[in-house]
């Protein structure tokens, strides 16, 4: 399926755009934009489109914190006539999920014409929207065609390019983490998958001088390697392949500023301060031979229920239940079934160590971040430190997964 999903990045995006329009007869077309993108890319396009003879308008999303929320949908549709078209997402992330839920809401399809190599869910089936006060992955669809136009991307707020770096750098700890589940807790796997995660990490890195530059070699590198790891999901069926415990804090903190009604924070920016937080338990599990791990698990007593939903319930509120749910697997363990994952550890600690390694040090990673002028330290995004520490003391709670931080809570680190 992700295969055939057309995508280009290039000089000459909009003629590429129209080509593509013509062949497929689309001819209604509605940009969605915000007033950063739209003045970024989406002006030229609507133009462009039109001076090629096709209906396009654009609707514009206003407001100082726009979010994918009920707000934005709403704008949409105002926004919209009763006839028929083909959406054209004009932005970054939020842009493209609420273009992605209002075409499928209204049986349309949609392109994606990104702004910045910011995220990698330009390709997703799911929009990650805010219900409640809750970020929801809604089912949705993804679009029939990516549409890269460098110079804009190039161009993009390094803020955002950035972003995008940290997100793309989290498939090495994602990655990490899914085989960690394979080997611990028997979660499905793809070594092939895996493989191809990595590889689009390490093709960006290697032109990291490039990036930094924001020339267009690093950052074609960065938007295919954000379009590749997302097509890896796409090809797996789940987020697994790109998303684990930097993600899962990452999470954590987005719906605590969103409770508390705060600004809010580009995704990459606090996945890349989770990347860091799971690097560094890697890099404790590395530091551990079988004989300390036997001792560790000898010394340290079985998790308490009781206690673990204490964590949960300080750090996620009103949505604690859904939390304690979702981890009732981890959280209802018997004593035996804990015992035989404790011997597991210790069969497989082999295993353990081999995935660690693949996992670059901490300080590595750091510096790629502070190259990009990425996050690297909980003040950077905005959050105090006891608001990091309880993201990630409870964040590995947000999704039914077996990450380095579930391992090493058991291991007393």
């Amino acid at each position: 399926m992700a295969e055939h999903l057309p995508v280009y990045v290039g000089a000459d995006t909009l003629e590429r755009l129209i080509r593509f329009c013509r062949e497929r007869g689309l001819s209604r077309l509605t940009l969605v934009a915000d007033g950063h993108t739209y003045a970024a890319l989406g002006q030229r396009a609507e133009a462009a489109l039109k001076a090629a003879g096709l209906d396009a308008e654009a609707v514009i999303l206003r407001g100082d914190d726009i979010g994918a929320d009920a707000a934005s949908v709403y704008q949409v549709l105002v926004g919209l006539d009763k006839g028929a078209r083909t959406f054209v997402a004009t932005g970054s992330g939020t842009v493209t999920d609420v273009t992605r839920f209002v075409s499928h809401r209204s049986n349309s399809e949609f392109i994606s014409l990104p702004t910045a190599a910011s995220v990698d869910g330009y390709t997703s089936i799911g929009a990650p929207m805010i219900i409640d006060g809750a970020k929801v992955t809604v089912l949705c669809q993804g679009p029939i065609a990516v549409f890269g136009d460098l110079p804009a991307l190039c161009a993009a707020p390094r803020t955002l390019t950035a972003a995008g770096f940290g997100d793309l750098v989290a498939k090495l700890t994602s990655v990490a983490d899914w085989e960690l589940g394979h080997v611990l807790w028997d979660e499905p796997f793809d070594a092939k998958i895996a493989q191809r995660a990595r590889q689009a990490v390490w093709n960006c890195v290697d032109k990291l001088d490039s990036l930094v530059a924001a020339r267009p070699e690093g950052i074609e590198s960065l938007f295919l390697g954000l379009i590749e790891t997302g097509f890896c999901m796409l090809d797996f069926g789940e987020t697994r392949p790109a998303s684990g415990y930097e993600h899962h804090v990452s999470h954590f903190w987005e719906m605590k500023l969103l409770r508390e009604g705060r600004h809010s924070i580009f995704h990459g920016a606090k996945v890349a301060l989770g990347v860091l937080a799971s690097a560094r338990l890697y890099d404790s599990v590395r530091r551990l031979s079988a004989d300390d791990v036997r001792s560790r698990l000898a010394a340290t007593p079985m998790l308490s229920r009781a206690t673990e939903e204490a964590t949960i319930r300080e750090g996620y509120g009103e949505h604690a239940r859904f939390a304690i749910e979702t981890q009732e697997a981890f959280l209802s363990m018997t004593v035996e079934q804990a015992d035989a994952l404790r011997g597991r550890i210790i069969e497989r600690w082999g295993e353990v160590l081999r995935i660690a390694s693949n996992t670059p040090p901490a300080a590595e990673i750091e510096s790629w971040l502070w190259q990009m002028g990425g996050a690297t330290t909980p003040k950077a995004i905005g959050l105090s430190t006891e608001e990091y520490e309880m993201g990630l003391r409870a964040g590995h709670y947000y999704r039914a997964r077996f990450t380095i931080k579930k391992l090493t809570h058991i291991l007393g680190l």
